[in-house]
């Protein structure tokens, strides 16, 4: 019989997870050295289990998985360990952001594929969220959001330059408009952000600072969502995610006069 072998501790934060059995839980992790693993928590769902308490989204967790020696390359391991990383819990109004964070993650990532700055923004992006809004400011999650689309779709090799005109390689004029279209990249559009914001960006996400691109997001977040929004859609292959959807739907609930 193959023995089990422990991989190393891999930073970590739960995507998704759902029934395996009356007691195990299959858990879609994404880790900072391995991308995205998917693993067998074996009576997590027990009352008892030490798994029980910590297998939830948006908390950084120290993760130890095993695997057989005859299955190296497996896609799926076991949970053998874990540990809390600390760290505040999502707000109740972050929560929608939170799950659309792990929704591009989950539908954008193939498994085993490391994006250690992406891991990063991640978790730098839902420590924004954890920020109170008299703290972060009324924008901060609409600007947190926009930065980590743009890092997603940087590291996924979906986002053209964004200081130059894709069809031209025309460098972009400070006072003019402009806008990211899906199949032809930076297109002038009089409806756009500045140009100077599309350079700003693009500068941003190369150095890699995080406070840097929220704050070249900040300049014009409205102007970035849609056409931010439509890109990631296009290579995703889907008009609306489920994360959005449920939020409409929450809007007109929330829209209904109450029940007398």
């Amino acid at each position: 019989m193959a023995t089990a072998r422990a991989t190393p501790p891999l930073a970590a934060f739960v995507l998704h997870s759902y029934d395996w059995s009356e007691s195990s839980l299959i858990v879609d992790l994404f880790t900072r050295s391995q991308g995205r693993v998917v693993v067998v928590a074996k009576g997590a769902k027990r009352p008892t289990s030490n798994f029980r308490p910590l297998l939830l989204p948006f908390h950084p967790l120290t993760v130890w998985l095993s695997r057989a020696a005859t299955d190296e390359q497996g896609e799926v391991k076991s949970l053998r360990a874990v540990e809390w990383g600390g760290g505040a819990p999502l707000p109740a109004p972050a929560l929608m952001s939170g799950f659309y964070l792990n929704e591009l993650l989950l539908k954008g990532l193939a498994r085993q594929d490391a994006h250690p700055a992406l891991f990063d923004a991640y978790a730098e992006t839902l420590a924004e969220l954890t920020l109170p809004a008299t703290a972060a400011g009324a924008d901060a999650e609409a600007v947190a959001l926009r930065a980590f689309e743009l890092v997603l779709l940087r590291e996924l090799g979906w986002l053209p330059e964004l200081d130059v005109v894709t069809a031209s390689a025309e460098p972009l004029a400070a006072e003019r408009r402009y806008t990211l279209s899906p199949e032809a990249g930076i297109v002038a559009d009089p409806g756009g952000a500045p140009g100077t914001t599309w350079v700003a960006l693009q500068a941003a996400l190369l150095h890699g600072s995080a406070a840097a691109l929220r704050q070249a997001c900040a300049a014009d977040a409205a102007a970035l969502r849609t056409p931010l929004r439509n890109l990631v859609h296009y290579h995703l292959g889907t008009a609306q995610l489920r994360t959005r959807r449920v939020g409409l739907q929450l809007q007109r609930l929330a829209a209904l006069p109450p029940e007398r």
